[in-house]
């Protein structure tokens, strides 16, 4: 039985109104990296008239194409695909990153937004140990809370875990590549970074 949107709750979705809220004014074209079977890239068809997901795994892709939600879905390596460079308004992603080399994925996400558009990642990182245990159980017990009141929507993706880069490495990252972004450190165990690409 397939679970509607507005009923679903994990510890990524609980981040997508973060990507929500900074899709740029006039924004035309959406790249969901990474879109699973497609929830986020639903999200971002509200607001933008063309979006496109890309996902490496085709069973989470056949279950978005499901819907009818007038979304391009795409099969295949967001890091391959021949997608023109600089032609979107917003690329989002949550939860990818860790699946491919860090810089090498924030490179490519950087190269496929138009000046002026956005980059909004949602991720997961390694803590550092033991200096991140008390937020990392202060996160474990506000997860609990929500799950509790919510109850846990566990998506059909792929997993990788741990992560491969920590959370000071993924910041030191953003702040090589994507010079001026916005690193923040999440309580339910993840970070975001939010980019505008300088108009030329």
């Amino acid at each position: 039985m397939t679970v509607k949107d507005d009923r679903r709750w994990n510890h990524n979705i609980h981040y997508h109104p973060r990507i929500l809220r900074v899709i740029p004014d006039g924004a035309r074209r959406a790249l969901d990296v990474g879109c699973g079977e497609g929830m986020l890239a639903r999200e971002l068809r509200r607001a933008v008239p063309h979006v496109t997901g890309i996902d490496l795994d085709a069973p989470s892709i056949d279950q978005a194409r499901e819907r009818p939600d007038d979304v391009d879905y795409v099969l295949g390596d967001f890091l391959t695909h021949p997608f023109e460079p600089a032609s979107f308004d917003v690329v989002a992603s949550v939860a990818t990153l860790h699946h491919v080399d860090a810089a090498t994925g924030l490179a490519r996400m950087r190269d496929l937004l138009r000046p002026g558009g956005v980059l909004a990642v949602v991720g997961l990182a390694r803590s550092v140990m033991p200096g991140d245990l008390p937020r990392d159980l202060a996160g474990v017990v506000v997860g609990t809370l929500h799950r509790a009141v919510k109850g846990h929507w566990e998506h059909p993706s792929p997993t990788v875990w741990p992560p491969p880069v920590t959370y000071p490495q993924m910041r030191a990252l953003a702040a090589e590549i994507l010079p001026g972004s916005r690193y923040r450190r999440h309580l339910l165990l993840r970070y975001s970074i939010i980019w505008r690409r300088p108009r030329d």
